[in-house]
């Protein structure tokens, strides 16, 4: 989960973990286990008593065709982060493959609301400075769990700070407003979720490390391994 969460707060909160922990490189991929779990008992907690709920309420109220439309909104502003970061890891026909798909469904799809794109059969690469990163040679580093936004590792918690500084919401002004959409991603990401909370299994920290770490993993190789989770997680 995530890619659930990014107020404005991130970057602050990725910024501390990244100086507490940078400095440790173990064999173990996990070796913070116990302060993860703890963080990850608060997220839990945080999820239960106010995301779900309102993300509940959020599916409720929009009829499934608007939910579709917010979400291709916020995919088609990803794009943006997907055509630099494919530039960076050199895959130039990818980065003009994104930059296609933003002016495509920005003009044609109304703000990005509807996805003409994929009816063209141009889709998205869904690459990000965590990917680039590894293309560059960086080595993942320790599993952490962040606050609020849940599994991460050093590299990719860097990697997701970059990707917040250059979301283009950050444009908006005032600053409500980029707020009201970083907490309209947030919402609707975690309403897209509540379909396949079933499939959680087992000891749940368990299981959304390694349902993200496989994921990631199946990005940065890009799809030369099997991902036996569902690309919702």
């Amino acid at each position: 989960m995530a890619k659930i969460v990014r107020l404005r707060g991130f970057t602050l909160i990725t910024v501390g973990v990244l100086f507490l922990f940078v400095g440790c490189a173990c064999a173990n991929d996990d070796p913070f286990e116990s302060g993860n779990r703890n963080v990850h008992g608060f997220n839990e907690y945080a999820d239960e008593n106010f995301l779900r709920p309102i993300a509940r309420f959020y599916e409720d109220i929009l009829p499934a065709n608007l939910r579709s439309g917010v979400t291709n909104f916020f995919s088609n502003l990803e794009s943006i982060n997907n055509a630099l970061n494919s530039a960076l890891q050199m895959k130039m026909g990818e980065s003009v493959q994104e930059l296609t798909r933003f002016c495509l469904n920005t003009t044609v799809g109304i703000g990005g609301f509807f996805d003409p794109a994929s009816r063209l059969s141009i889709n998205d690469s869904d690459e990000d400075f965590g990917q680039t990163f590894s293309v560059w040679g960086a080595n993942r580093g320790p599993y952490i769990v962040l606050p609020f936004v849940g599994p991460s590792t050093i590299k990719d918690a860097l990697g997701s700070s970059l990707d917040f500084i250059i979301n283009p919401t950050r444009l908006y002004d005032p600053s409500e407003h980029q707020l009201f959409f970083s907490a309209t991603d947030v919402v609707n990401g975690r309403a897209e979720l509540l379909t396949v909370e079933n499939v959680i299994f087992g000891d749940k920290y368990l299981f959304y490390k390694n349902a993200y770490l496989q994921r990631r993993e199946f990005l940065e190789l890009d799809g030369e391994v099997i991902d036996s989770f569902d690309d919702e997680f």
